[in-house]
C-alpha cells in the first residue's frame, strides 16, 4: 500500500478549489464521489460509483487523481467511450484543474489524449506510395476509385499543417477507405528503430507525451488493447479510472470480435503475391474464393456446429495463410521498401491465420460465438465473425487483477443494483448499491468502518451517489398502457396517433428514441404530414448538425435511433419530451445476445433476464437521461410499449430508471407538456 499523502492539502480541500476555479457550486454527491475514489486509490480496493447527470463527476475523479498522480509520481489512465468525453477531459476539464491546482501540488499536471495507432497519420506509408486497394464495390466504379484518389490527395496536403497527425482534427472528415492509404496499425507499423520517419512519427510523438503524463484520458478500445492483446499500448499506470463504464462491456467484446472474409483474403494474397511465389500467394486467393462461396449461400446467424465443408474451407485458409506466413522468411533489415511489404502482408496474414483457427476451435472449448454476419445491406460480401461467450473472465484477471479500477457512470444500478453489470465486469455480486450519506436521496455511506463484498482476490464497493435534480418533481414517466403490444410490421397505426398528440401538446420540443432506423424513418415520415413542426430524422445529415439545430430551435423535433439515446445533451426548452417506441430489447436473431442468454439458461439461470432485458434496462436508463439536463430542466420521458407496465420483467426495467412521477393517463400527461410549452412561449 502506498503511503499517506500528506505533503499536500487533502482531496476534499482540493476538490474545493478546483470547483471555485471552474464557478460551479459544491454538491454532496460529487464530494461523496472524490473522497470515495481517493479512499479506493488509497486502499487498492475496486469502486464502482453511479453518479448522476449534474453531480459533477469529471471532477470528483479527476481532483483525486491528479492528487495521486503528482504526489506519488506515478500515472492515472482516465478511460471514455465517446470523443465527446474525451474532448471535454483534455480541452476544458483538464487544462483548467491544472491550473487551478498547480499552487497545492507544487507544479503543474501534465495530461495527455492517446489513442490507437491507426488514428494517427502514418508519414512514412503516406510518402512510400502504399497501394491502394479500395473495397470490392469500388474496384468496377471508375467515380469510386477517382474519389478515392481526390481523398488521398487532401490528405497529403493536410499532411503538411498538421501538427498532430490526428484523424478527428481533419474537418471535414475522410471515408475509412481513403483514410486506410495513409495509416497503419501497430501490427503493421515497421517500428520506431527501423521507420526512415521514426522520430517523426506523429502516433510515436503521442505516445513520447503521454509517457511523461501525469493523466492519460484513452478510449475503451484501447483499454481494451493494453489488456487482452498482450502488448503494452498505454504507459505503465497503477490506476484506471472508467468513465461511461456501462459501455465497457460492448466496446471489449468489439475490441474481441474477429471477423473472416474472401474480400481481407483477397487482399493479403495480392500484397504477398509481389514477396513470395505466385502459387503460394494464388493458393490463399483460391481458398478465399471458395470461403466467398459458401458464405454467400449460407443463411445469416449464429452457427451451433460448424459445417463440414465450411469446417474444411476454413482450415484451407488456415494452412494457406501459415505458408504464405512462412515463405515470407525473415525481416531483411536493409531493404526498408521490402520491409514495408512486408510488414503489411503479415499483418493481414496473422490476422487471417489466427481468426481461422479461433472460429475452428470455437465449437470445441464454447468461449467464443461463430456466426454469419450478412448485415451488409449488399455493399460488402457475408463474413464469419467469432466473438468471446463473455468478457468477465478477461476483465477479471487482466484489468481488475493487475491495478486500481473506478468504474463511474450516471447508469450503474440497473433493477436498483450493481450486481447485473458487476456479473458482466467479472466481479462476484455485492450486496446491493449503497447510497451516500448526506445526499437526501437515501441512507448508508461506503466508509473504511464498512466491510465491502467478500470477493477473495478481488475486492469493490458499490457506491451511489444519487443526482441533484429532483426527479420527482422535474419529470413524469408516462407508460402508454392502453396501447397495444409492439408489433413486427412497424409502428402501429395507434402508436403514431399517440406520438403526434404527444408531440403537438409538447410544441415540438421532441427527442424520438426508436429501436429501428425502420421505425424512426416511418415515424418521421409520418408526422412531417401531421404536425406543424420540423421533424428531422437521423441520416438527414450529420448527427451533430442534428443535434445541434434541434437544440438551436426549440420547437424542432429530432427522431432517431442508437446513437441518439446515449449521445444527446440538449439542456433547456429544446428537449421537453423524450418519447421511446419500444423496449430496446436485442433482436430475438442477434446472434451474442442469443448465445449468451442460452449459456446463462443452461446454467440454471434466466436468460433473458441477465442478457436481454438488462440490455434494455440500460439503454432505457440512458435514454431517459436525455431528458434532465439541468437543474432547471423539466419534462416528459415517455414509453408507448405497455410492457413496461404490464410485464413481469416490468418492475426490473422500471427500477432501471431516474425515479421520475409515473403515470399512465394521457390526458394528464398532455396536459403537463402544454403548461411547460406555455410556459416557454
Amino acid at each position: 500500500m502506498p503511503p499517506a499523502i500528506t505533503t499536500v492539502p487533502d482531496t476534499r480541500a482540493l476538490l474545493a478549489i478546483a470547483v471555485k476555479a471552474v464557478g460551479g457550486a459544491e454538491r454532496e454527491g460529487q464530494v461523496d464521489m472524490a473522497l470515495a475514489v481517493e479512499r479506493s486509490i488509497r486502499t487498492g480496493e475496486h469502486l464502482a460509483v453511479q453518479a448522476g447527470t449534474g453531480t459533477g463527476k469529471s471532477l470528483a475523479y479527476l481532483v483525486p487523481a491528479l492528487r495521486h498522480a503528482v504526489a506519488e509520481e506515478s500515472t492515472v489512465v482516465i478511460s471514455t467511450a465517446t470523443i465527446a468525453l474525451q474532448r471535454q477531459l483534455v480541452d476544458r476539464d483538464l487544462p483548467r484543474l491544472a491550473k487551478a491546482l498547480r499552487k497545492e501540488l507544487g507544479r503543474e499536471p501534465r495530461f495527455a489524449i492517446l489513442k490507437g495507432r491507426r488514428n494517427y497519420l502514418c508519414m512514412h506509408r503516406l510518402h512510400s506510395g502504399a497501394p491502394d486497394e479500395p473495397e470490392d464495390a469500388a474496384l468496377f466504379d471508375p467515380f469510386a476509385v477517382s474519389k478515392l484518389g481526390r481523398e488521398v490527395k487532401r490528405l497529403h496536403e493536410w499532411s503538411s499543417d498538421t501538427e498532430t497527425g490526428d484523424r478527428d482534427e481533419l474537418v471535414p472528415g475522410v471515408p475509412d477507405q481513403a483514410w486506410k492509404q495513409v495509416s497503419v496499425t501497430a501490427r503493421e507499423c515497421l517500428g520506431v528503430s527501423k521507420c526512415p520517419i521514426g522520430t517523426d512519427c506523429f502516433a510515436e510523438k503521442a505516445r513520447a507525451e503521454a509517457g511523461r503524463a501525469d493523466v492519460v484520458v484513452t478510449n475503451h478500445a484501447m483499454l481494451a488493447i493494453d489488456a487482452l492483446e498482450g502488448y503494452q499500448v498505454l504507459p505503465d499506470h497503477d490506476v484506471v479510472v472508467i468513465d461511461e463504464a456501462h459501455d465497457l462491456v460492448d466496446r471489449v467484446t468489439s475490441v474481441a470480435t474477429e471477423e473472416l472474409g474472401s474480400a481481407a483474403i483477397t487482399t493479403a494474397a495480392r500484397r504477398c503475391g509481389k514477396l513470395v511465389d505466385q502459387a503460394v500467394a494464388d493458393r490463399l486467393a483460391e481458398a478465399g474464393d471458395g470461403l466467398g462461396m459458401l458464405l454467400e449461400d449460407a443463411p445469416a446467424g449464429r452457427l451451433e456446429s460448424l459445417p463440414k465443408a465450411l469446417a474444411t474451407t476454413v482450415a484451407a485458409v488456415r494452412d494457406a495463410a501459415r505458408v504464405c506466413i512462412t515463405s515470407l522468411g525473415p525481416e531483411r533489415k536493409e531493404d526498408v521498401e521490402g520491409s514495408t511489404a512486408r510488414k503489411l502482408a503479415l499483418s493481414l496474414l496473422d490476422d487471417i491465420h489466427d481468426c481461422a483457427v479461433r472460429v475452428l476451435e470455437a465449437f470445441d472449448d464454447e468461449h467464443d460465438v461463430v456466426w454469419v454476419s450478412g448485415d451488409f445491406g449488399g455493399n460488402r460480401a457475408p463474413v464469419l465473425r467469432v466473438a468471446p461467450l463473455g468478457v468477465g473472465g478477461l476483465l477479471r484477471e487482466r484489468l481488475f487483477g493487475k491495478r486500481t479500477t473506478v468504474l463511474t457512470s450516471a447508469t450503474l444500478t440497473l433493477g436498483g443494483t450493481f450486481d447485473t453489470l458487476a456479473r458482466q465486469w467479472g466481479l462476484p455480486a455485492a450486496s446491493g448499491a449503497r447510497k451516500a450519506e448526506g445526499s437526501g436521496k437515501a441512507a448508508g455511506t461506503a466508509t473504511d468502518k464498512e466491510p465491502p463484498s467478500d470477493l477473495g482476490a478481488v475486492r469493490w464497493t458499490g457506491l451511489d451517489v444519487g443526482s441533484p435534480f429532483e426527479h420527482g418533481s422535474s419529470g413524469i414517466l408516462y407508460v402508454a398502457r392502453h396501447l397495444p403490444p409492439p408489433g413486427r410490421d412497424g409502428l402501429p397505426p395507434a402508436y403514431l396517433d399517440e406520438l403526434e398528440g404527444l408531440v403537438n401538446a409538447a410544441g415540438g420540443r421532441a427527442l424520438g428514441l426508436f429501436s429501428s432506423m425502420r421505425a424512426a424513418k416511418a415515424a418521421t415520415e409520418a408526422l412531417r404530414g401531421r404536425v406543424d413542426f420540423p421533424v428531422l430524422c437521423q441520416g438527414d445529415d450529420q448527427t451533430g448538425q442534428l443535434v445541434k439545430r434541434f437544440a438551436e430551435d426549440a420547437r424542432t423535433c429530432l427522431f432517431g435511433t442508437l446513437s441518439l439515446w446515449q449521445g444527446v445533451d440538449v439542456p433547456g426548452p429544446s428537449l421537453q419530451l423524450v418519447v421511446m417506441d419500444r423496449i430496446p430489447f436485442p433482436r430475438p436473431d442477434d446472434p451474442l445476445a442469443s448465445a449468451r442468454q442460452k449459456a446463462v439458461d443452461s446454467r440454471g439461470g434466466n436468460g433473458f433476464l441477465t442478457v436481454s432485458a438488462t440490455h434494455a434496462a440500460l439503454l432505457l436508463a440512458q435514454g431517459a437521461g436525455r431528458l434532465l439536463r439541468s437543474m432547471n430542466d423539466k419534462g416528459v420521458v415517455a414509453v408507448l410499449d405497455p410492457r413496461l407496465a404490464t410485464a413481469r420483467y416490468g418492475g426490473f426495467l422500471r427500477a432501471s430508471l431516474p425515479p421520475f412521477w409515473t403515470t399512465y393517463d394521457t390526458e394528464v400527461v398532455k396536459a403537463a407538456l402544454k403548461r411547460l410549452d406555455a410556459a416557454n412561449k
